[in-house]
């Protein structure tokens, strides 16, 4: 009989210690909740209250290794009095080893839409990042034993696409957020804590579904599939986890996200890669000519 060899984890996924995902009720975030669980983590489920949450945490505590509790904690994470309840009540007993802050939503926005649109977006992806960050990281950082911070950022927030401004403009102070804390962490020297940047390619979640996508297009990964490629990176301690998907290599996000940096770089007009006089430019650059 082979012995079976446990993968490499992050000192921060360990049996007894708590883990807490914001957005936790689908996609990624009730995949990675799902895999906390099943690494012997305390879990706690923030999302908005609703059967989705509750169906969330039936299915979490399916998957419990162990007596490790799974609780479910009805949050608004871009209100700053919501997050720091869900602090006070998760870290009643010591501060969470992980913390994966998740939430967000796409609403459809548009550059010239609503007011009411823009902040709705903003204050569940970058306020929630914020408040999060705040309420949690002091407390893990005096703890001084091994943590993780997760944001889940979108490509969409580097290379800022056409269209869905509100997303795009959320999702890029993310990852200035994201980058910052990891700074901030480094350099207080005792490195127990670290900050990691999920950057996830097409995957059916929520969001897919929400724009009438009711069956799992091809090109599309998992949630499962896109945290198997998160628990390898922060094993690695990598910053930046930057996840392909069936129809997207990691070369081709590597081309895309050179070529938007290259727009400053070059002085080319914004956006140039939808520039009809760049078109030819850039697919010549994306083939490597």
């Amino acid at each position: 009989m082979t012995d079976t060899i446990a993968p490499p984890r992050h000192p921060a996924i360990r049996p007894g210690a708590t883990a807490i995902v914001t957005g936790a009720a689908s996609g990624i975030g009730l995949a990675a909740a799902t895999r906390f669980s099943a690494e012997g983590m305390a879990v706690w489920l923030a999302d908005l209250p609703g059967e989705a949450l509750d169906a969330a945490r039936a299915t979490v505590a399916a998957a419990a290794q162990g007596d490790a509790p799974v609780r479910a904690f009805p949050t608004d994470v871009g209100d700053r009095a919501a997050m720091e309840a869900l602090r006070d009540a998760a870290c009643a007993e010591g501060p969470p080893a992980l913390l994966m802050l998740n939430a967000g939503i796409e609403a459809g926005g548009q550059l010239f839409s609503e007011a009411e649109t823009w902040h709705r977006i903003l204050d569940t992806n970058l306020w929630g990042v914020v408040n999060g960050i705040h309420a949690f990281a002091p407390a893990m950082i005096e703890a001084a034993a091994p943590g993780a911070i997760v944001v889940t950022g979108s490509k969409q927030g580097i290379t800022t696409p056409p269209g869905n401004t509100p997303y795009n403009v959320s999702k890029a102070g993310v990852k200035a957020v994201t980058d910052a804390l990891a700074h901030d962490l480094r350099n207080r020297g005792n490195g127990h804590v670290t900050a990691h940047l999920l950057i996830p390619g097409f995957v059916y979640t929520g969001l897919t579904k929400a724009r009438g996508v009711k069956e799992k297009p091809a090109g599309a990964w998992t949630p499962e599939e896109t945290v198997d490629v998160l628990l390898a990176g922060l094993a690695r301690g990598d910053f930046y986890i930057l996840c392909p998907d069936n129809e997207t290599t990691r070369e081709q996000d590597a081309k895309r996200i050179a070529w938007a940096a290259g727009d400053i770089i070059e002085n080319r007009p914004a956006l140039s890669r939808w520039h009809p006089d760049y078109a030819e430019a850039f697919r010549a650059f994306s083939r490597g000519r």
